[in-house]
């Protein structure tokens, strides 16, 4: 009976200890939000009157402007070639499916880098065009400037609409043929049922991809201020960085949550009779795609290519041929080196301490169900939909002050200075990319976890063993894809943010990213060619296991629709 109950004792403590690290977790990730609020709210008497009559109306204007032709466009785009590619069957369509996910690996910040050169209006397009057209200089003719809210809508739609189109396909693909069929017997066209069969039952789906791609937009600064539009996350770092006002930069950060909740609860409006739309899916065999002819098959291909001709390949062609002419007579930059290899260590630190975090919240959920793991879990997926300068600037607030304080200790009981321990090195950073992206491990250990049937946990604690040496011996074994899966979508995150990297990284220290951005804030483009095509062909990591998963779904015919529960779910379900 002794050793039955000090059995007991030790699975207790075991299960206590995870829940103490998932509220660890939490409380990391909450820690920056809180840290925001105090300072926005206490911070400068008088400065919210100065900041609603100068920089919040242009911000905000800009930002609801941008937000608005954002969302329609990744709509349309995002919607369209969804069901260009699982209503009609033509030539290439099998290489178009998986084509289209390809601008997800080209961040915005870097398609925006590119175009200003491309088009630049003494660049190669425009000078061709002039040629054809008969002028000899830009005071002639010269295209409209990219360098404008139009660009950057457009620009950004051709990036981002892959979060529209994953979703949305996939409830495409799921949808009864019987739905279909009795739509046609009625005598509906099939333009007639896009529009009144298929489009109402993907709304759910349509709606977590806009919303998806508008976190994406929040989170842009690099795009937005490479091609002149001044938006909330721009104000942001500009407030802190040029004025060093960080209560205004807290004050914004605010307003720009405010943003991200209204984006938030327009998604749950959008998805709020998603049971039911789901529900009307399960059962019966998909329909069967139109299979058109030949000359119709190429203009729907052509048309199918224009959204990855222009979100992928004339950036990547681009930053080959630049990164190759630049090696080619000047050899790869020194800076290029140095900023790999801290590109690596801290997307490989915050990885590491992503997944384990991830992991504890998730399992703490699992072996210990109730309130409070419940309540850790969720609050540790939170920081995904917040764009990284606010995280930033709640956590310049929180780690300034940890500073601070330690070197004033420091002083008075051993006369030494301390100097920065967080803010002066790389921890800043790895603690922020780690509150970013937590949602991303625990959201793929929370999809492993959930295909491992309780009945095991039962006979390990049959047998003995601890919560912790059941993760070990069971869950992880069996879980072991979804982890690498998440790993890879976290490391490459990490390698592609850019926001959260320029506020917080150590003085000196480069990563792709901000080396990318400071040689083309100097024009420099040649130079930021070859860390802009590093990127890319890191981020191609992801989308390839995107186009795998997808393929492997499209030969199981699955009947589980592919709609996220919340806004991080795509790539939780994706990485399952």
């Amino acid at each position: 009976m002794a050793a039955t109950g000090s059995g007991r004792n030790r699975r207790r403590r075991s299960g206590a200890a995870w829940l103490i690290v998932a509220g660890f977790a939490a409380l990391g990730v909450a820690l920056p939000f809180l840290a925001l609020f105090f300072e926005a709210l206490h911070g400068s008497q008088g400065l919210w009157a100065h900041l609603f009559s100068t920089i919040l109306p242009v911000a905000l204007r800009d930002t609801l402007i941008l937000l608005a032709g954002v969302g329609v466009l990744v709509a349309v785009v995002g919607t369209g070639t969804a069901w260009l590619v699982t209503a009609y069957d033509f030539p290439g369509r099998r290489t178009l499916e998986w084509a289209l996910l390809l601008p997800l690996a080209v961040p915005t910040y870097i398609v925006a880098y590119t175009y200003l050169d491309i088009l630049h209006p003494i660049g190669v397009v425009q000078g061709a065009i002039r040629t054809i057209l008969g002028y000899s200089s830009p005071r002639e003719f010269r295209l409209p400037d990219i360098r404008s809210m139009t660009g950057c809508i457009i620009l950004l739609s051709f990036v981002l609409y892959p979060y529209v189109y994953i979703a949305t396909r996939a409830m495409f693909l799921t949808q009864p043929a019987s739905l279909i069929e009795a739509a046609r017997t009625l005598g509906v066209s099939r333009r007639a049922v896009f529009w009144r069969v298929a489009l109402p039952l993907a709304r759910p789906a349509v709606a977590v991809g806009i919303s998806l791609a508008l976190m994406e937009t929040l989170n842009d600064i690099g795009a937005a201020e490479f091609l002149g539009v001044r938006t909330l996350t721009v104000s942001i770092y500009t407030t802190w960085i040029t004025r060093s006002d960080l209560p205004g930069a807290s004050q914004i950060a605010l307003s720009l949550l405010v943003v991200v909740v209204a984006v938030v609860a327009l998604e749950h409006y959008a998805r709020r009779r998603q049971r039911f739309a789901a529900g009307a899916q399960r059962g019966g065999k998909s329909f069967e795609r139109h299979r058109v002819s030949a000359s119709a098959g190429t203009l729907l291909l052509v048309l199918g290519l224009i959204p990855v001709l222009i979100g992928f390949i004339g950036p990547a062609l681009y930053l080959a041929t630049e990164a190759w002419a630049r090696i080619g007579y000047a050899g790869v930059p020194p800076r290029f080196l140095s900023a790999v290899s801290g590109t690596i260590l801290l997307s490989a630190a915050a990885t590491l301490l992503t997944l384990a975090l991830g992991a504890a919240a998730a399992y703490a959920a699992r072996i210990r169900p109730g309130g409070f793991s419940a309540s850790a879990f969720r609050l540790s997926t939170i920081g995904y939909a917040a764009p990284g300068t606010v995280i930033a600037i709640g956590l310049v607030i929180v780690l300034g002050t940890f500073d601070r304080t330690v070197n004033a200790l420091a002083g008075s009981w051993f006369g030494i200075s301390t100097g920065l321990i967080f803010l002066g090195s790389g921890a800043a950073l790895v603690y922020a990319y780690t509150a970013r992206f937590l949602a991303i491990s625990a959201g793929g250990m929370a999809a492993g976890l959930s295909r491992i049937p309780q009945s095991l946990d039962e006979v390990s604690r049959t047998l003995g063993e601890t919560a912790s040496g059941t993760l070990r011996r069971v869950h992880l074994p069996l879980s072991k894809t979804a982890l690498a899966a998440a790993a890879l979508l976290v490391f490459v995150d990490c390698v592609k943010e850019l926001p959260a990297t320029l506020l917080l990284r150590p003085l000196n220290v480069e990563t792709l990213a901000t080396h990318l951005y400071g040689e083309a804030a100097r024009g420099t483009y040649e130079e930021a060619s070859i860390s802009a095509l590093a990127i890319v062909l890191i981020a191609l990591l992801p989308v390839v296991l995107l186009s795998r998963v997808g393929a492997e779904r499209n030969l199981r015919q699955a009947d589980t629709p592919l709609v996220p529960q919340s806004l991080p779910s795509v790539q939780q379900q994706n990485i399952a």
